[in-house]
């Protein structure tokens, strides 16, 4: 057996047979006779097919592979490799290195340093000592993306390993392997926050992407009922880690320092459970915390942890901690939050809709069992307006990089085809990786598209008001046309202009088994102002 067969196996013990691509030369070698069992997934550019890994390992709870071109390959790819690391998504990052006899050359399409190449975005990077060493990376690199905290690594492979002789005994300790690593808070530990729990006068609880699982919503839920506990989403969330019609949902904080501690303000006890502390955007001076208030939180990740400028932080599975806490609590008898109020904006008149306008036009739409694949990102706040009661329903670039909602949503449907994908695009954010349109097109996959025109950079205009920025150029993107372009791609794509028209067509497209397009209008930010929810 030779190295591309062993690296072949061990992605099958560990069920992997997927593999996302976009092949270069030095990649020919290990793709030559391509396993039968195997279904290689073709992006035009290699940002789209890590955010498709990307996708499709979300949607499995599995690690995932993909494989890239040698070093400029790798550099087309990192700017969605940044959402996967602060993600915690496991993928596998593979991409051709030059023959070995050439590397020291630095003949072309060398990976020059390869182990730093995709540092600091991935937990681990190897360039293995031996051809009979490749095996064992790809192993240690499956098992270790997939530790908690979850993550990336990045192998690079010599482009003439691949018909070396394979160790065989080697192999089989490799496929029979396994590391269970999801260490949880100890039993000592957590009564800690207990005891603080229990003797807390108002307490709030923020949840975060890190417990968007079955145990996490479970436990938060719980937890949330018992205590009479008000529920935020901490700023600038990856997912939808609780229940949007949950009575204690409160919505989503603010991302500036001090806007979240007015949201705190009358608690003495903030607690925060699924990832760091927090993910602050809107830069503004002012204290953490109001005076009086305390915080802790458990988070998986020990750099999370560490980096928090304050708190008491406990390093573990926060779903499991929730799901300890929820079974061991006292219920306490707390007057319940007062019902949110929400407006319903199906009425809104045209030509061009206010964002909340069209969320509530998608959420007549879709069904309780859709994936939500957002990178509308100047409305990055109003997705808490859809009835959401299902985790993994929701999920947002985690780094902020956009190019990845795009080809997310092909991962996320390929990954479980059981539920349907809606991605919410802005037109800005389609651009940066519209190629990916053709590999929904070429593979049939089912994604429904809709893209809100406005003409602009809306988010970056929001900011120019923010950060007291006027004249800035660029910002306008007038004269693209969106279902030209898709239908260039092969994807049937339609203009709506009407919030009815807008949830017929999703209601239609969903219907299909083929890949859709819906532009709607919506309301540039120097236009008509929109009345408050």
């Amino acid at each position: 057996m030779n190295v591309r067969d062993a690296f072949f196996e061990v992605l099958r013990s560990h069920g992997i047979t997927t593999i996302f691509g976009n092949p270069g030369s030095n990649e020919l070698p290990l793709l030559r006779d391509f396993p039968g069992d195997f279904r290689y997934v073709l992006a035009l550019q290699e940002g789209a097919a890590i955010a498709m890994a990307d996708g499709y390992a979300l949607a499995t709870g599995r690690t995932s592979l993909v494989n890239l071109h040698a070093a400029a390959g790798t550099g087309n790819a990192m700017g969605n490799l940044t959402n996967t690391q602060s993600g915690h998504v496991p993928v596998v990052v593979t991409s051709g290195q030059q023959a070995r006899r050439y590397t020291a050359l630095n003949a072309l399409l060398t990976n020059v340093d390869a182990t730093t190449l995709a540092d600091p975005l991935v937990k681990w990077s190897c360039e293995p000592l031996r051809p009979q060493d490749v095996p064992q990376a790809l192993s240690q690199g499956i098992l270790l993306a997939g530790s908690a905290p979850a993550g990336p690594v990045y192998l690079s492979l010599p482009l003439d390993d691949w018909d070396h002789e394979a160790d065989p005994s080697a192999l089989e300790h490799l496929k029979a392997r396994s590391v269970q690593g999801d260490p949880v808070v100890s039993e000592p530990t957590l009564d800690l926050l207990r005891r603080r729990l229990s003797g807390a006068a108002n307490p709030v609880m923020v949840v975060e992407p890190g417990i968007d699982n079955p145990t996490g919503w479970s436990g938060a839920s719980r937890l949330a009922d018992q205590l009479g506990l008000p529920v935020f989403v901490a700023p600038s969330p990856s997912r939808c880690p609780f229940p949007t019609r949950h009575p204690g949902f409160r919505g989503v904080l603010p991302s500036d320092v001090p806007g979240v501690a007015r949201h705190f303000s009358g608690h003495d006890l903030v607690v925060a459970f699924g990832a760091a502390i927090f993910r602050y955007h809107e830069f503004e001076e002012g204290d953490y915390l109001p005076p009086g208030a305390e915080l802790w939180a458990v988070t998986s990740d020990p750099d999370e942890a560490t980096r928090a400028p304050f708190g008491q932080i406990l390093v573990g599975n926060p779903s499991d901690a929730l799901a300890r806490l929820a079974d061991t609590m006292p219920a306490r008898h707390r007057p319940p939050p007062p019902p949110l109020v929400r407006t319903n904006r199906l009425g809104e008149p045209g030509p061009a809709f206010s964002a909340e306008a069209i969320v509530d036009a998608l959420n007549e739409a879709k069904h309780e069992n859709t994936v939500l694949a957002h990178e509308w990102t100047s409305v990055d706040t109003t997705w808490d307006r859809f009835d959401i009661s299902q985790p993994g329903s929701l999920f947002f670039p985690a780094s902020g990089g956009l190019g990845w909602g795009l080809p997310a949503a092909i991962g996320l449907q390929l990954g479980d085809p059981s539920r349907r994908v809606l991605a919410m695009l802005g037109d800005g954010a389609l651009h940066y990786t519209v190629s990916a349109l053709w590999t929904a097109a070429r593979y049939r996959v089912p994604v429904v598209f809709v893209v809100a025109r406005n003409g602009e950079y809306g988010a970056l205009k929001k900011f120019t008001q923010v950060m007291r920025a006027p004249g800035v150029p660029g910002l306008e993107l007038p004269g693209v046309d969106v279902t030209g372009i898709a239908s260039a791609y092969g994807i049937p794509a339609t203009r709506v202009d009407t919030l009815a028209g807008l949830t017929g067509a999703v209601k239609d497209a969903l219907a299909t088994d083929e890949p859709r397009l819906i532009e709607v209008p919506q309301q540039p930010l120097d236009g008509p102002a929109a009345p408050t929810c």
